[in-house]
């Protein structure tokens, strides 16, 4: 089962990494990895995983700006979509 929003994160991410500084470029693909993981994975992130997901895109948002900050940002919508279905807190 392919979770929509998880990949379409994963996708917003990676093209947020092509603008991203060096550092940033590489937390940012670490976390597109995981989205497209957790896309395809038996069972999707709880609430604690998304809320530290969400935790790491937004101090890389804060710290780049720009273009970069505006694919975040669209990510983040995505992951709150998805988590909009998620049972539990």
């Amino acid at each position: 089962m392919v979770r929509e929003a998880l990949q379409s994160a994963s996708d917003l991410l990676s093209e947020a990494a092509e603008s991203a500084s060096e550092e940033s470029r590489e937390r940012l693909q670490t976390q597109a990895d995981q989205f497209a993981k957790h896309a395809e994975a038996e069972r999707g992130p709880d609430h604690g995983r998304l809320a530290k997901h969400e935790r790491i895109l937004a101090d890389v948002a804060d710290t780049e700006g720009g273009e970069v900050e505006t694919k975040i940002d669209e990510a983040l919508e995505k992951i709150r979509e998805y988590r909009s279905t998620v049972e539990g807190v």
